[in-house]
């Protein structure tokens, strides 16, 4: 753990890191951000927090907000003892291979989803499964009639959002 500048800080911390007598909710808001996260992040239901080659909180993922800098802070919430992804990696060795950069990924049998397009299919790591992100649109499309009709309606329904809405 270690002391920074609130007024510096992006989530206004006063310090960031892991110390073992820190609470759950210390260490949450302490490690919640600001990361460099890519678009495979999105996609992600859980992240784990770990230092000294062990898992120290598992954290159920609501959204990954934007904060300056182009970084990202997970808003969601800690899971504790009785919960799957908990029980299977807190307080055990990290999953994930070391490697340079503090973000790593991998599939787990916890990150499983029903695929995005309605085929009742199960998804690890992604929303949905090959291909059928594309069966899940042109489906849609054919609601409304063809391309150029779908292309209609969305162009004099769609509403550009606000900065503030952003």
């Amino acid at each position: 753990m270690h002391d920074v500048d609130p007024e510096v800080d992006q989530l206004g911390r006063d310090h960031v890191g892991w110390d073992e007598n820190m609470s759950d909710e210390a260490l949450f808001r302490a490690n919640r951000g600001c990361w460099v996260l890519g678009e495979r992040a999105e996609n992600e239901q859980y992240a784990l927090l770990s230092f000294g080659g062990k898992v120290r909180m598992a954290i159920e993922i609501d959204k990954l907000v934007p904060v300056a800098g182009g970084r990202k802070a997970i808003e969601g919430r800690f899971l504790q003892a009785g919960d799957a992804v908990y029980d299977a990696y807190v307080d055990e060795d990290t999953p994930a291979k070391r490697a340079r950069n503090p973000i790593t990924y991998f599939d787990s049998a916890h990150d499983t989803r029903l695929c995005g397009c309605g085929c009742g299919e199960a998804v690890v790591g992604g929303c949905f499964l090959s291909g059928h992100d594309q069966k899940a649109l042109h489906a849609r499309v054919a609601k409304i009639g063809t391309v150029r009709e779908f292309l209609d309606w969305f162009d004099s329904t769609y509403v550009e959002p606000t900065a503030e809405e952003s």
